[in-house]
């Protein structure tokens, strides 16, 4: 049985995903995930990520944004080790952010499909979007795990963009809506 793919991100509503960490990310209407107020229930999601994750999957920057924060942060203890996949034609092995569980870097969507064949249970790709973008076309993307944010930016970067053609269908797994506007949306890609 093929392994799952999952894209786990905040996004807006109108599917920015870029920067909601701060304009420091990329972005300079940055920090809306930190400007919507806070409602522990909204974030509930993560946890049950954690659960079903056997591995996780970055593009280079995001892998590079996240490993030596996630590496130490006892919010993301979970994570150290977990095998970690990085997508890349250009990293370096020796570039690898050591003391984080074992990591493999691979060239191509080819080597994502058969990772995807082997065995073991769901990956989860944070952020990355535009690996996102890439796996999704070529096939990969089994589910989505979306935190819909009540902010509407106009720009940046988009995991779902709207100058590809093509329609890709989805069922709806889960939804829920939380108090602080944010939406939690899970849904699996029809094949």
């Amino acid at each position: 049985m093929a392994r799952e793919l999952v894209w786990t991100g905040f996004i807006t509503l109108d599917g920015v995903m870029d920067s909601p960490g701060g304009p420091s990310e990329g972005h300079p209407s940055g920090g809306w995930v930190m400007r919507t107020p806070f409602d522990e229930a909204a974030f509930s999601l993560k946890g049950e990520e954690l659960e079903e994750t056997t591995a996780l999957m970055f593009g280079r920057r995001s892998y590079e944004a996240f490993a030596p924060i996630w590496r130490d942060s006892e919010d993301h203890a979970a994570y150290r080790d977990l095998p970690k996949y990085i997508v890349s034609s250009s990293l370096d092995p020796e570039e690898l952010v050591a003391g984080w569980g074992p990591s493999t870097v691979l060239r191509s969507e080819a080597d994502v499909a058969a990772l995807k064949e082997s065995d073991g249970g769901a990956i989860f790709i944070h952020g990355s979007g535009e690996l996102a973008r890439r796996l999704s076309r070529a096939g990969l993307i089994d589910r989505y795990h979306l935190l819909v944010f009540p902010v509407l930016l106009g720009t940046g970067k988009r995991v779902f963009p709207s100058d590809e053609p093509g329609e890709q269908k989805l069922v709806l797994r889960e939804s829920e809506a939380y108090g602080n506007g944010v939406v939690k949306l899970i849904y699996d890609v029809v094949r």
